[in-house]
């Protein structure tokens, strides 16, 4: 007898791997894959956004006082201000230089706030809304030409027309009604109340001429 088995008679084991198995472990695989890169990522973002993570200590200029708080080198002043000092005045609409809600003035000139970085404002002065009136509480002459003419409506861009305004007026304290508009071109308004607006600027501006002559 041959000790060569015919190869009609071999039985070849059965192929226990089918298509749709094969896809079951390619798609798990890729998901397990998947979920390891994207959990390394995000712990590597959460070391570095965690709190004393690439903070340091500032000492900032506002509205005449020495403010100290701890500010992450990515940090807008807007959300210094409004989340470290609690300057809420200061209002965040677009959140990208567009809406002029955040107009602080620094060194006297109106600055978009959600656009200025926190650690770039050192040894300048920085002026927000809180700070216009007086240690009397007497309001600045903007402020109350708002009042006096009820110049917003929802008033939530209100604290950067007035910022902006100030500003503008100190450059040109007589200006027309159309110079003013112009001045105030990088401010808007959801509620397009322009024109009440508008009069409650000129009344400011009349009334910082007339605070002038005192």
């Amino acid at each position: 007898m041959s000790d060569i088995e015919d190869p009609k008679t071999i039985e070849c084991p059965p192929n226990t791997l089918t298509r749709r198995d094969l896809i079951k472990r390619v798609i798990v695989g890729g998901v397990a894959v998947s979920s390891a890169s994207y959990l390394f990522r995000a712990s590597t973002l959460l070391r570095q956004s965690a709190p004393g993570t690439g903070e340091r200590l500032l000492t900032i200029n506002v509205n005449g006082q020495q403010r100290r708080a701890d500010v992450m080198k990515q940090e807008t002043l807007a959300w210094t201000l409004r989340h470290k000092l609690g300057l809420t005045g200061t209002k965040l609409g677009c959140d990208r230089a567009e809406c002029g809600s955040c107009t602080v003035l620094i060194d006297g000139v109106p600055h978009y706030s959600c656009s200025v970085l926190t650690h770039t404002v050192r040894d300048r002065k920085v002026l927000t809304i809180e700070g216009l009136a007086s240690s009397d509480g007497t309001l600045h002459p903007v402020q109350q030409g708002v009042i006096d003419e009820q110049g917003f409506q929802c008033a939530f861009c209100m604290p950067g027309f007035i910022m902006a305004a100030v500003a503008f007026l100190k450059t040109n304290p007589n200006p027309t009604r159309s110079e003013l508009a112009q001045g105030l071109s990088g401010n808007l308004c959801r509620c397009q109340d322009y024109d009440k607006i508008l009069t409650a600027m000129m009344r400011g501006a009349e009334n910082m001429r007339g605070a002038s002559r005192v």
